[in-house]
């Protein structure tokens, strides 16, 4: 697959990191081009400097061709900018929402994103590790 990944932060790493150990062709887009040295030099995707909801940014990194988009920045409106321009106006299958803020999530969901909340995520795996249950 071919996926967008708008954001370096540590999720953003992460994913684009496994991804592209798993054979899939990705690209990250950061406004901070020295977050780029966090993917390490073994890291066989792309990168491109720039707003992550700029349309020339969003071309160079191949938005028109792209299976997927993950917006996982750390400024939610930001994610949602991106995910609506991906969605709206790219028709992109596959589109990852990153909302920070917990009680904006059913919101986005409502308007039909994909959302994943590290907030949330992170406190169901408290929850259970604090009652004794194990974490998957």
């Amino acid at each position: 697959m071919y996926i967008i990944i708008a954001g370096m932060s540590r999720l953003g790493r992460e994913l684009a990191l496994s991804l592209a150990d798993r054979g899939h062709d990705v690209v990250v887009i950061d406004q901070d081009e020295e977050t780029f040295a966090g993917l390490g030099s073994g890291f066989n995707g792309v990168t491109v400097s720039g707003l992550p909801f700029d349309e020339e940014v969003l071309q160079q990194a191949g938005i028109d061709r792209a299976d997927a988009v993950a917006a996982v920045t750390g400024d939610d409106n930001v994610n949602v900018m991106v995910s609506q321009i991906a969605k709206k106006l790219y028709a992109i299958p596959h589109v990852l929402t990153r909302i920070s803020e917990m009680e904006k999530v059913e919101t986005f969901q409502k308007m039909g994103f994909d959302v994943i909340c590290p907030t949330a995520v992170a406190a169901s795996s408290a929850e259970t590790i604090l009652t004794g249950g194990a974490v998957a």
